[in-house]
């Protein structure tokens, strides 16, 4: 498959290089010698064992083909790499490896260890997304544009709160990945059949010290087919990758050129079409909204596959290996593309207020009335301004100097008042207060 073409654009280059074979292979081989610690700390291996283990079995020593060319047979990847793995063991060490366990517990937990390091990236890509958010946020707190509703022009707003409600959504989302990381990453060791067969004294003691050595959280239980971890994994990816779109779609639908009110960085890809040179195409929102829409295929596959039967999966299980890695380094990508947006974002305040006055004083008609009610009858105000914003839109002149133009709102009104009560900048509701407000949400964080 021309994977380079087709899938890696929207993966984190980093994230790729960093999950190849030759790392789940060391993955494995860190799980079965931490396997082999607890064992001998506990007493049921003896002293010494595991360094002998550790200096046989090491991940270039394995024919990473032969491991491939093996898997399908077995269903999965430990039953090959156990069976090389004995090979390079003497005889005498042999028994002593892979005590208690079973294929998914060294799968699943390798899948773990190879996960948590691209997470905790796209922990350290969504703080610098947030830093680089709040910069431009506070760039523009008060810069007025009109809010849209059902793809139409509704009201004004500012550009700041329209970023603060980009930054909380990521914020929100970026906790819940955060708990997964920190706390959802868990352990798998349970044998045959999830009971600790061999270990019945020690099992679960065998397990918390595993999770220690290894790093990763301790189970109450094993989980071969409570896929509930899984599940909470990618609905943690999913979240985030909904935040990122939201901000990718808002900014493609901005960056329109009937509209222009921002352009995407070069930093970003941002370029040209093959056919049509004029355009600068938004392909940073682009590979966001790719990325996002395979995450959430992954996210309704996982879920798909999260009832499991018995005590092993029957191919739901083996279905969530590739699917779940792509997740994260999609995710990465994605975010990667992201802090370069929200760090690099053209904005044109000018473009929003053009597209603010395009419906002649619409959007403002209802203050406009109140206004002119304080001076003159309501009924022909309302008809003052309905007229008003039509003549606005058509012959393209500003709102208020059209409405000056009546003698009676002339003669009865100061003009500046007027003009002050009919621009968009005083009637962005509570922008302003969201935005410190985010602001200061987002330091307790």
């Amino acid at each position: 498959m021309p994977d380079p073409f087709l899938r890696h654009p929207f993966m984190s280059t980093a994230g790729r290089d960093a999950c190849t074979p030759q790392t789940f292979v060391a993955a494995m081989c860190r799980v079965e010698i931490a396997l082999a610690q607890v064992q001998e700390n506990a007493g049921v291996l003896a002293s010494g064992t595991t360094q002998a283990i550790a200096e046989h079995v090491v991940a270039d020593a394995f024919d990473l083909d032969g491991l491939a060319a093996e898997t399908a047979d077995g269903g999965n990847v430990a039953i090959p790499f156990v069976r090389q793995a004995k090979a390079l063991l003497p005889d005498e060490l042999r028994t002593s490896f892979h005590g208690g366990a079973t294929s998914q517990d060294i799968v699943d937990t390798a899948l773990m260890l190879v996960l948590k390091p691209r997470m905790e990236h796209c922990l350290e890509l969504l703080a610098q997304c947030r830093a680089d958010g709040i910069a431009l946020m506070d760039a523009h707190e008060s810069t007025p544009m009109v809010g849209r509703t059902l793809m139409q022009q509704a009201l004004p707003i500012t550009f700041g709160a329209k970023v603060a409600q980009w930054l909380w959504g990521l914020a929100q989302a970026e906790q819940r990945l955060a708990a997964t990381t920190r706390d959802g990453l868990f352990v798998q060791f349970g044998g045959p059949v999830g009971v600790h067969t061999g270990f019945a004294e020690n099992g679960p003691d065998l397990v918390e010290a595993l999770a220690v050595e290894l790093g990763l959280g301790c189970p109450v239980l094993p989980w071969h087919t409570d896929r509930q971890p899984v599940l909470a994994i990618g609905d943690s990816l999913g979240a985030v990758a909904v935040g990122a779109e939201k901000i990718a779609l808002d900014v493609a639908l901005m960056a329109q050129t009937e509209i222009g009110e921002v352009s995407e960085p070069a930093s970003t890809g941002a370029g040209g079409s093959s056919s049509m040179p004029h355009k600068r195409n938004p392909v940073g929102c682009a590979r966001i909204r790719a990325a996002a829409r395979q995450i959430h295929a992954t996210v309704g596959l996982l879920h798909n596959a999260g009832a499991q039967p018995m005590e092993r999966g029957l191919g739901e299980w083996h279905a969530e290996w590739a699917p779940l890695v792509d997740a994260v380094l999609l995710l990465e990508g994605s975010l990667e593309t992201l802090q370069l947006l929200l760090e690099g974002l053209d904005v044109h305040p000018g473009a929003m207020r053009r597209n603010l006055a395009l419906t002649g004083g619409a959007i403002l008609a209802g203050p406009a009335i109140t206004f002119l009610a304080r001076y003159i009858d309501r009924d022909r105000a309302a008809a003052l301004v309905q007229s008003a914003h039509q003549s606005a839109a058509g012959e393209h002149r500003e709102f208020a100097e059209i409405l000056l133009e009546q003698p009676e709102i002339h003669d009865a009104i100061d003009p500046q008042e007027l003009r002050a009560a009919v621009d968009p900048s005083a009637h962005v509701g509570a922008s302003r207060a969201q935005v410190a407000r985010l602001r200061r949400a987002i330091k307790s964080l």
